[in-house]
């Protein structure tokens, strides 16, 4: 293999660090705003970095002369140690099921909420998990910071497909037209926020995302793994877009000054449309492995066309190549895995 050198330790405290530095636009966004953060969801596999990157940046603006701020993290914190790593970095957390209107009531306000919760994986037999995590919880959340300006996580899975020809979906109503109960139930997770605009005026953004790169998963480690150990790359979902996580948590956070009533929807991921065969190659190259391709690319596939988050924010800062390059270091250094595949090969919807 080609040796290749990482920006940091290979430790993923080092790539947590490393991921949730705040941009000086993450910095003026917040200028512009007051008050606390509320991160509802916060033990999934962006939350750390969304509360990294907001406590980071409400301190480097206490400094400059602004009044103190915190954020606060919410999350069944189920697993084992689940919630030490975000009391280590002394942030404010609270245990709480959103799903139970008690300990939904008993949370403190405040005037921004980014609304990560959910669930994807294991639930294409449990339709009823579904709905109940992805359809009445977010009810049950719009309901109760009705006065709050909210960003709130959805996916570009609502869309149907297009080829790449199209450019991608755009933000447009008539693109939404979602494949299997995961979409479904995830447009009904945008819906209750819609509902909630239309009762109450809460104004809310609602960010669709197409995969986020984090080192420990995500598509690019899903291709280099196999990649690395000699299984084929299954190519039959084309093309994809990605982002690495710190641009997508850095849109995330400047979309809540742009939170509206109606809904304000906004496409989070790369400005490229990628092909995973290439992906698979460059990776190949990067490694000075055999790459071994199967299946054949589809026509259509999930796409969006992120330029309207382009022209508000400017394009991601990290390239592809980047990407490609510290993904590659991470692997062959031994760096974590979270064990979570994305399945982005899946085209039926079902997860």
């Amino acid at each position: 293999m080609n040796k290749i050198s990482l920006p940091f330790k290979v430790h993923s405290q080092a790539l947590d660090e490393f991921m949730s530095r705040p941009s000086q636009a993450v910095l003026e966004s917040l200028q512009a705003s007051e008050g606390d953060v509320l991160v509802l969801g916060a033990g999934g596999k962006m939350g750390l970095h969304v509360c990294l990157m907001l406590q980071r940046a409400f301190e480097e603006l206490q400094e400059s002369g602004g009044v103190k701020r915190e954020v606060i993290a919410v999350s069944r914190f189920g697993g084992e140690g689940a919630r030490d790593v975000f009391e280590r970095e002394g942030l404010h957390t609270i245990a709480a099921d959103l799903c139970d209107q008690p300990q939904l009531d008993a949370l403190p306000d405040a005037p921004s909420v980014i609304f990560l919760a959910g669930v994807k994986f294991g639930t294409s037999h449990d339709p009823e998990l579904l709905n109940k995590m992805n359809v009445e919880m977010p009810t049950l959340v719009a309901s109760r910071f009705r006065n709050s300006r909210v960003v709130a996580l959805s996916t570009g899975c609502v869309y149907s497909f297009t080829t790449c020809e199209s450019g991608g979906s755009s933000e447009s109503a008539g693109e939404v037209k979602p494949t299997g109960d995961y979409a479904r139930s995830c447009l009904g997770r945008e819906q209750a926020f819609v509902q909630a605009g239309e009762q109450w005026g809460t104004k809310c953004s609602l960010i669709r995302l197409n995969y986020a790169i984090d080192l420990r998963y995500g598509v690019l480690h899903d291709i280099a793994q196999k990649v690395i150990v000699g299984q084929p790359v299954d190519v039959s979902m084309g093309y994809v877009n990605l982002i690495w996580q710190r641009d997508a948590i850095a849109h995330c956070i400047q979309a809540l000054n742009h939170a509206a009533a109606p809904a304000f929807v906004l496409n989070v991921t790369g400005a490229e449309i990628l092909s995973v065969r290439d992906l698979a190659i460059r990776f190949g190259e990067a490694l000075a492995m055999d790459v071994e391709i199967e299946g054949e690319e589809a026509e259509l596939g999930w796409l969006s066309d992120s330029s309207k988050a382009c022209e508000l924010f400017g394009k991601p800062e990290v390239s592809i190549e980047q990407m490609i390059e510290w993904t590659a270091a991470w692997l062959q250094s031994g760096g974590e895995s979270l064990g979570k595949p994305t399945h982005f090969e899946t085209r039926d919807g079902k997860y």
